[in-house]
């Protein structure tokens, strides 16, 4: 399970998350959206430990990712936007070496491998090396490092992002079969993929949650995209209003 609280993240003066709270369920997907410049890519940057917050918590599976760091983070796989491959590596040795870095015992390294390249059906590509592979392997190599230590949380940032649809419809299925016992996040920009595979929804607009809820609960007769638009427009006016009272006080202050 992920738990996020109170979560900011400010550069400077800059705050690109603002106090977002949200939780996913263990065994579930939960579907992680939001316009351009959100704060979806910082937000899944803090809550895998690869930057520090400004304030607020986040619980992996039970273990805070600032306090306990080293703990949490070996409970999550992570798959950034673009694969972390080393392009002129084999695809097993790859695996191999990530495997060593994940803590994986060297007596599991091989039938861990072996396990990945099975899930992520990359089993003839074994031998191939990374820069040579197409955009959909490499997406699978991606999704293979991030299963190596088989974490009980998955993070993804657009796993799909760039596939043609036939791979997009594999990588989807195998994103699904993956959650059977897991936690996981998925960052997207495709809302019918959130729609097809995810059991919850978090949206986000300039740092904030601006709905959070389970999918099968949205309103019916509305789409993800309508939801999805509504939401955002209302942290828009929200911001509009905002911006009116302010320049009625400056106006005010200067009568």
């Amino acid at each position: 399970m992920i738990e996020v609280k109170n979560l900011t993240k400010a550069y400077g003066d800059f705050v690109a998350v603002k106090d977002i709270s949200f939780k996913a369920d263990s065994g579930s997907i939960l579907g992680f959206l939001g316009p351009n410049g959100a704060g979806k890519t910082t937000t899944m940057r803090v809550i895998t430990g690869f930057m520090p917050a400004t304030s607020g918590t986040v619980l992996i599976d039970g273990l805070d990712i600032f306090s306990q760091s080293l703990e949490a983070r070996r409970k999550i796989g992570y798959l950034p936007e673009i694969p972390p491959l080393y392009t002129d590596m084999r695809v097993s040795a790859y695996l191999r070496y990530v495997a060593n870095l994940r803590g994986v015992p060297r007596k599991n390294i091989e039938s861990a491998l072996e396990h990945v390249l099975q899930t992520c059906g990359l089993s003839d590509m074994a031998d191939r090396i990374c820069g040579q592979l197409s955009k959909g392997y490499r997406q699978r190599v991606g999704l293979a490092q991030a299963l190596i230590h088989d974490p009980p949380v998955l993070v993804l940032d657009e796993p799909t992002i760039g596939l043609d649809p036939r791979q997009i419809h594999e990588v989807r299925s195998l994103i699904h079969s993956l959650a059977a016992n897991r936690t996981v996040v998925l960052s997207t920009h495709i809302l019918p993929e959130v729609a097809q595979i995810c059991e919850k929804v978090v949206i986000i607009a300039h740092g904030q949650v601006v709905l959070e809820e389970y999918i099968k609960q949205l309103p019916a007769g509305k789409s993800l995209e309508e939801v999805f638009l509504q939401a955002i427009s209302r942290d828009r006016a929200a911001d509009a209003a905002s911006a009116e009272e302010v320049l009625e006080e400056v106006g005010a202050g200067r009568s």
